[in-house]
């Protein structure tokens, strides 16, 4: 906040306050900014002035512009006006990027980058958490025919329905201005499985709706993280709305063949001596504290066991190393559930490696819980005991509250990982 000018608070007059990191006029009203922007597509929000802005204020000297495949037509005109309308160079960083989990903040930090932006995904990886690269998220919201959407539900579903509304980010202002819409003529829920935004999924992270919930309707385009609700939830009739093609669809999955895939090869693994533990490297997709955790229980059943790193896995990799019997993957849960099959030995989640070594019960219900903060167990990003201990949560509590103190907070603003305090989220 701005300090008070002299005089300014007269008796009976509240006092003048300004949101922290607002974006000065003289960015968000550039004619020649605005003029820039023009070649983006309307609909896309990059949040170009904010980018402006940020870089500005971390006197950033090189950007490092992430995005996956679908943005990344965009990524040289973005970074020709970041380099047009601040000081800094920009790096495009070209490798796959196939969700938040692969916030690569090391290679950029490798590159000399010393302020990093990623498009398209949540926060997953908080922003305090990407050592000596400061990281702006641009969500990369959509603006589609919200009223079609809208009309298309009520065309399909019968007044009072109970519908459960799921988006990717991109979509999620949609995604709450069609439940604005529809709550008073159905039984509307935007579930959330925090630490995600409401309505929010990805392929291995959705929530557990309601018994009473009739049908759920995602808005988004392909099927990845549709089948990922569709899984935690295999009794709740599923639908699709892609916003592009305006194709509205009854969607399927064999949980069955799924289940029975999965359960033969925790049976093949639970008997190996041999394992192999894969800590993914594709920016930060592996977690080390799941990989000690699996480690330790190897170790207490006397199993040997190798590591290996890897970025992307492949079945041919895996046929290197025939001493292995079985391999635990620390990367995408997807990619044992979907792929599963076509690798010679058994390749394992972290859950379903615990349920092999005996650690954890096989649920009926396929948990979709790898990043959410209540999880079933260790063999998840987020839970319990992967957190920080007591004693340094109150350390960090104390220091927000003594900045909370020193700066008179006068909006409120929506709690998210990536947002700096007192700054509103760009709709």
């Amino acid at each position: 906040f701005k300090p008070e000018q002299p005089g300014s608070n007269l008796p009976g007059r509240a006092p003048i306050r300004r949101v922290a990191n607002q974006i000065p006029d003289e960015i968000s009203h550039n004619p020649l900014l605005l003029e820039a922007m023009k070649v983006l597509p309307e609909n896309y929000n990059f949040e170009i002035p904010k980018t402006i802005w940020r870089i500005q204020q971390a006197s950033a000297k090189r950007v490092a512009l992430q995005m996956p495949e679908g943005l990344l037509m965009f990524a040289c005109t973005i970074a020709d006006i970041i380099e047009r309308f601040t000081s800094a160079e920009t790096v495009v960083m070209g490798d796959v990027t196939y969700g938040a989990c692969c916030v690569d903040d090391y290679t950029a930090q490798a590159l000399g980058a010393d302020f990093m932006v990623h498009y398209g995904h949540s926060c997953l990886i908080p922003i305090d958490a990407t050592h000596g690269v400061r990281m702006l998220y641009v969500f990369v919201d959509i603006k589609i025919d919200t009223s079609h959407f809208v009309d298309t539900i009520r065309f399909n579903f019968q007044p009072g329905a109970s519908l459960a509304l799921v988006s990717t980010v991109q979509f999620v202002s949609a995604l709450q201005a069609a439940h604005q819409a529809l709550r008073m003529d159905y039984k509307v829920t935007v579930p959330q499985c925090k630490p995600l935004s409401p309505g929010e999924i990805l392929g291995c992270t959705s929530p557990k709706l309601d018994k009473s919930v009739d049908a759920v309707v995602y808005l988004g385009d392909g099927r990845f993280h549709l089948e990922s609700v569709m899984i935690s939830n295999p009794d709740t009739k599923a639908y699709r709305y892609d916003p592009y093609s305006k194709v509205f669809s009854r969607e399927y999955y064999d949980h069955s063949a799924m289940l029975k895939h999965r359960g033969e090869a925790i049976s093949a693994a639970a008997g190996a001596k041999t394992w192999g533990l894969i800590l993914g490297t594709l920016g930060r997709q592996g977690s080390p504290k799941i990989l000690e955790h699996l480690e330790s229980r190897l170790q207490a059943l006397g199993c040997r066991y190798v590591r290996l790193l890897l970025s992307e896995i492949f079945p041919n990799k895996l046929k290197l190393f025939p001493e292995v019997e079985v391999w635990v993957q620390v990367a995408c849960p997807r990619l044992s559930i979907d792929w599963g099959t076509a690798f010679s030995r058994p390749l394992l989640t972290p859950y379903e490696a615990s349920v092999a070594l005996k650690e954890a019960e096989w649920q009926h219900t396929y948990p979709m819980d790898f990043y959410a903060n209540e999880s079933l167990g260790p063999w998840t990003v987020n839970h319990e005991s992967h957190r920080p201990t007591r004693a340094t949560v109150q350390r960090t509590q104390k220091s927000e509250q003594r900045k909370l103190r020193s700066t008179d907070i006068s909006a409120k603003v929506e709690e998210c990982p990536c947002q700096d305090k007192g700054e509103t989220k760009t709709e």
